[in-house]
């Protein structure tokens, strides 16, 4: 049986099914909502594990510190990995040792119980192999999916998050009180499910090697060169002289630092108001709640506005929004201003994204991803280290105040810079290899 290039499709061909149809993206996309369910459930019992058994702050924080450090040291990699071995075996490597981890860790609690190194090994084994997993999943996106309706792909990628975000943290503390095991024998079977799962996809074989310039118009690369076994920095190079992606991978990685000071505040603020943690829970609950929302309409507004339009306009609903929670109550009605700013950003991440993936050749895909994943990581790192400083200077207030203006000069940034004012809208059904897209 061949398997059609979503990709590319071909002159004459029919139009898609719907993604409700596609065989491929459904195996993709429901391996990966089991997944990162599973994940978020693990994520939360590994600190509730180490303050139930040794309950050391400083255990806890070197077991996140490792984790982090682990995913951004494997990010590039992953990424040059991803452009040049087969994508689908590299998820299968991945979910198969995150399974063969989180399952040992499960037994050995079982049989020996707490350990510390063994959960800071797993912990890094987790991290570096989901970091691993992301280029390899991201490139193959385009793969199983027509170019018109990669942008509903990437939204329902975005609701997938956030779904996770909103059920595995309450899950994973519910089956931690059943038993400290749980957690981590739950989050080895979503790995086992989505390995099993993704034996069933198939992917197309090749390159497609055709790509888009800044203008959306065709470039169609050397075809001569092996990039695949030439210089691992070609990629990299590629991504980085794109204007719009370079310009937008700015924009991305100070607006996350900012957000992440936002939370970290946001959280000090409610914590010194003595605000309940059934209270907090709701906060973050309309934070998750938001970004869902967003990501059901994502597609659409995408569809209806102009990247430039979306990318400064949330810009700046993000800084007035930002500022007024200075003047909200603390509390829910905290949780609910920042459901409307989270509502706003898997609109802008899908057209953003979109763009990326459309403009970007496949041999250069995952290095694309992997470098948005270490950027990503660099803020979400510092965002919360700038958040403490901010709080431990100042009063709450005042470091809403300082991320309030932090948004708002790059929402002005946005405004002012022709390259994000131009962002270019590239016709969804116009393929790499089938000439200029048009304005």
């Amino acid at each position: 049986m061949s398997v059609v290039n979503a990709e590319t499709g071909g002159a004459g061909s029919t139009a898609p099914p719907p993604l409700s149809r596609n065989r491929n993206y459904n195996l993709l996309w429901s391996s990966q909502v089991i997944s990162e369910l599973g994940q978020e459930i693990s994520f939360i019992a590994f600190p509730l594990l180490i303050l139930a058994t040794s309950g050391s702050p400083l255990e806890m924080g070197i077991v996140a510190a490792a984790t982090m450090i682990a995913q951004m040291l494997a990010t590039i990699p992953g990424g040059i990995l991803a452009d040049s071995w087969d994508r689908k075996k590299i998820m299968l490597m991945c979910e198969g040792v995150r399974a063969f981890a989180l399952g040992g860790l499960a037994v050995y609690l079982l049989f020996f119980g707490y350990s510390f190194a063994v959960v800071l090994i797993v912990a890094i084994v987790e991290g570096a192999f989901s970091a691993m997993f992301e280029p390899a999943e991201d490139a193959a996106l385009p793969r199983v999916v027509p170019r018109s309706q990669l942008s509903n792909a990437v939204a329902r990628n975005e609701a997938r998050t956030y779904i996770a975000g909103l059920i595995g943290p309450a899950v994973g503390g519910f089956l931690f009180g059943v038993s400290r095991v749980m957690p981590f024998l739950i989050d080895a079977i979503s790995y086992l499910i989505s390995f099993v799962t993704l034996l069933f996809l198939r992917l197309p074989r090749g390159r497609e090697r055709a790509g888009v310039t800044d203008g959306g118009e065709l470039d169609p690369g050397d075809e001569d060169e092996d990039d695949e076994e030439g210089g691992l920095a070609d990629g990299f190079r590629w991504v980085l002289a794109n204007r719009v992606i370079r310009a937008t991978l700015i924009w991305v990685v100070v607006s996350n630092l900012m957000f992440n000071a936002l939370a970290i505040i946001i959280l000090a603020i409610a914590g010194e108001a003595e605000v309940g943690a059934g209270e907090i829970g709701l906060m973050m609950a309309c934070f998750s709640a938001g970004g869902l929302l967003g990501a059901a309409v994502a597609a659409r507004l995408h569809a209806a506005i102009g990247p430039s339009v979306i990318v400064i306009g949330f810009s700046w609903i993000a800084a007035v929004m930002t500022a007024v929670m200075t003047l909200a109550p603390h509390g829910i009605l905290l949780g609910v201003i920042l459901g409307v700013v989270a509502f706003f950003a898997p609109v802008a991440n899908t057209s953003i994204t979109t763009y990326q993936m459309l403009v970007t050749p496949d041999e250069y895909r995952g290095r694309l991803s992997s470098l948005v994943g270490l950027c990503g990581g660099a803020a979400g790192a510092l965002g919360p280290v700038l958040g403490g400083v901010l709080m431990s200077v100042a009063s709450g207030s005042t470091g809403v105040l300082v991320c309030a203006a932090g948004l708002t000069v790059i929402a002005l940034g946005a405004t002012l810079s022709p390259t994000l004012r131009r962002f270019p809208r590239l016709s969804g059904d116009t393929t790499a290899s089938s000439g200029p897209a048009p304005d």
